[in-house]
């Protein structure tokens, strides 16, 4: 059934005079139904042009003496209103043939005064086959994908110019046409390309898909078919360092709702002007969602730093945990990077030991992404066998959600240590055993001196749970420690010049330092324990 009915007519006609392609036609009559969109373009154009026959023919009858050729509908005096509204370079300019079919003073193509060719040749097959070979030859691996297109801004400030001018010629008839009633571009180009894609590629579309194909449009030709909206609203086009141009979408249509319909006219055709050419594409872009993967670590090694360490530009240690998890990720997710995050971080001289510490990678647009439990065991077991400084356990791919869980209350966990003290003067066994007694004592921690080049200045109250002592000598003894998640270990022992109060110095009236330190255990339960 054809979508237009006699009262849509009259429009459909000015429309499709003044060089408005057939499916904005449609837009601009409220067609909101998907099929007759999806006809192919020349068809489309045949139907409306049959549909229109009898009002064309109205028209030449109206003329006295209509000339046998072909007139300018512009020419009419009793034509359609609106029509002296055209550019007065007299570009777009429509005739009647003969035969009534309607032809564009360029004899070359009909490009679209609104869309600017982009619901004519950039949703038929064609082209849509050309986006899913560069789709195809990414290496990306995926099982439905989300399509996102980016036009010109100035597309709106010809929709706008469009509507005033439907709107205007339905007032004559006590009609009313609201921005909304129009079907928006983004829409009906969806409608029309979606399932062509979905029959290209063999997979669904899915709003909620990590795989994303955009395509970035642009028209060089009226790029500066905007330029007069800052001249009447320059606070609406302000300058941001991320963006090359002041003429965002947002910032135009933030202009059009401001502007008024008159200071508009004046400034800006209504209808707009045909162009030349159609739209260019300048880039179609694949990019998959970052995708995580988790687990616990053991460190074993006093000279392995958490990330890498680098001091003004020189590397200090020739690897990392991070890196030696990390990188083989990287290869076999086919990622850009990654970025790494764990439940707190360890010295680079203490281990980590016990069922180790959580850790998390996020991996920024992998190509691979489909792996079985088995592949995941196998990733596992490399990064494992490739280093005798660490462990990895667990290891499993999780939400981004997931990873919250990692940081929950990450300072109300709990943490186990293991630490070699030693003393300056000669202690005996009763000289720590009151250690042992001691619960949930509370110190008061200043930044400490070697971290305050990337922490802020700040005291911070921890709680020591408890203490435990084994004696070794008259100057060394070991202190198993379970405390608030956050504690500087290395400060509740030596005091930092007094920063750290109370501290094992103070409690034990003697000078201490640690000698050792070990993570004994991190006390977040995640993520879920596998089998092994």
């Amino acid at each position: 059934m054809f979508p237009l009915t006699e009262e849509n007519k009259h429009v459909a006609q000015l429309l499709l005079s003044t060089g408005t392609c057939p499916r904005c036609v449609y837009r601009f009559c409220g067609v909101d139904f998907h099929a007759p969109y999806k006809l192919p373009y020349k068809e489309l154009l045949n139907e409306l042009q049959k549909f229109l026959e009898t009002e064309k023919d109205e028209l030449i009858l109206e003329v006295p003496n209509p000339p046998p050729k072909k007139i300018r509908l512009q020419e009419l005096e009793d034509g359609i209103d609106g029509i002296d509204n055209l550019s007065q370079n007299g570009e777009g300019r429509v005739s009647v043939i003969e035969d009534g079919s309607i032809a564009s003073k360029n004899s070359n193509l009909n490009v679209c005064n609104v869309c600017l060719g982009i619901l004519q040749e950039f949703c038929e097959k064609e082209f849509i086959k050309k986006v899913c070979q560069k789709v195809e030859a990414s290496g990306f691996e995926f099982t439905n994908l989300v399509f996102s297109v980016s036009f010109p801004p100035q597309l709106s400030v010809r929709e706008h110019a469009a509507w005033l001018l439907v709107k205007q010629e339905m007032g004559k008839q006590s009609l009313s046409l609201g921005r909304n009633d129009i079907v928006q571009l983004k829409e009906a180009y969806k409608w029309i390309t979606h399932p062509l894609f979905s029959e290209e590629l063999g997979v669904p579309i899915d709003g909620k898909s990590l795989f994303e194909v955009s395509v970035v449009f642009a028209h060089p030709e009226t790029v500066e078919d905007c330029h007069f909206l800052r001249a009447i609203c320059p606070d609406c086009f302000k300058p941001a360092k991320n963006k090359q141009s002041v003429f965002t979408r947002m910032a135009v249509m933030k202009a059009l709702n401001k502007i008024k319909e008159e200071d508009f006219r004046k400034q800006f055709p209504c209808p707009p002007n045909s162009p030349k050419a159609v739209c260019t594409v300048l880039e179609i872009e694949c990019a998959h969602g970052a995708v995580f993967v988790a687990g616990r670590y053991n460190k074993y090694s006093r000279n392995l730093p958490q990330t890498p360490w680098i001091i003004d530009g020189e590397r200090k240690l020739e690897s990392s945990v991070e890196e030696l998890i990390s990188d083989h990720l990287l290869a076999v997710f086919k990622a850009e990077s990654f970025n790494f995050s764990s439940s707190g971080r360890e010295d680079v001289d203490v281990r980590t030991l016990g069922n180790g510490r959580p850790f998390a990678i996020e991996l920024v647009n992998p190509h691979r992404v489909h792996f079985t439990s088995q592949e995941i065991k196998e990733l596992q077991q490399k990064i494992n066998n490739s280093s005798n400084k660490i462990q990895v356990r667990d290891l499993q791919l999780v939400t981004r959600e997931a990873i919250g869980h990692m940081k929950e209350g990450e300072e109300e966990k709990t943490k186990s240590y293991s630490a070699l003290i030693w003393t300056n003067k000669a202690i005996q066994k009763k000289d720590i055993e009151f250690l042992n007694g001691i619960k949930d004592l509370k110190i008061d921690q200043k930044t400490p001196l070697r971290v305050l080049h990337r922490r802020p200045l700040a005291v911070r109250t921890r709680i020591i749970h408890s203490m435990e002592t084994c004696y070794v000598d008259e100057h060394h003894f070991h202190l198993y420690l379970k405390t608030q998640a956050g504690t500087y270990i290395k400060e509740f022992v030596h005091g930092d010049f007094g920063r750290t109060k109370p501290n094992i110095g103070s409690l034990m009236n003697v000078t201490a330092d640690i000698l050792e330190l070990d993570v004994e255990s991190v006390d977040v339960d995640w993520p879920p324990a596998l089998d092994d």
